[in-house]
């Protein structure tokens, strides 16, 4: 009886690890894209922990996920079920999971300067969008840089 309830204990302390150690999400990309590398880096260091696929194309996922037409960029994520595209900040991830509002994903569209991952030396950064999809596709903006 003993040895069952122990092993019944650790198990369960187990479970319990593995889902704290669970990731926060999934990046879909290109296994030579440098500056998605750098966008999970940036995820990173502000306490996301994600999980990469490198794939041999993203399209499907964003098919799948409901990104917009227009609407994509070079990564795909899925995080606390909503869907990040591109090079959203973490902070607007983060309020994002915060406020669950009643949104599919977040998007930047394209690769705009100075957005996380997109950070170059000597060039000024350009102004860009975070924008909010809702489950007919329709866009609003989340955040302005």
């Amino acid at each position: 009886m003993k040895k069952a309830a122990i092993i019944i204990v650790c198990g369960s302390l187990l479970f319990l690890a593995k889902i704290a150690n669970a990731a926060d999400g999934v990046v879909y990309k290109s296994p030579t894209c440098g500056c998605c590398g750098d966008w999970i880096e940036h995820m990173e260091q502000n306490g996301f922990e994600l999980d990469i696929a490198n794939v041999e194309s993203v399209v499907p996922y964003k098919q799948q996920f409901g990104v917009p037409y227009g609407m994509g960029s070079c990564h795909t994520a899925m995080v606390g079920g909503y869907f990040i595209e591109g090079h959203v900040p973490a902070d607007d991830v983060q309020r994002l999971l915060q406020e669950k509002p009643d949104i599919i994903g977040l998007t930047v569209p394209g690769m705009p300067i100075g957005s996380p991952g997109m950070e170059m030396t000597g060039r000024p950064a350009d102004s860009y969008n975070v924008y909010a999809i809702d489950k007919e596709g329709n866009q609003s903006v989340f955040a302005r840089y």
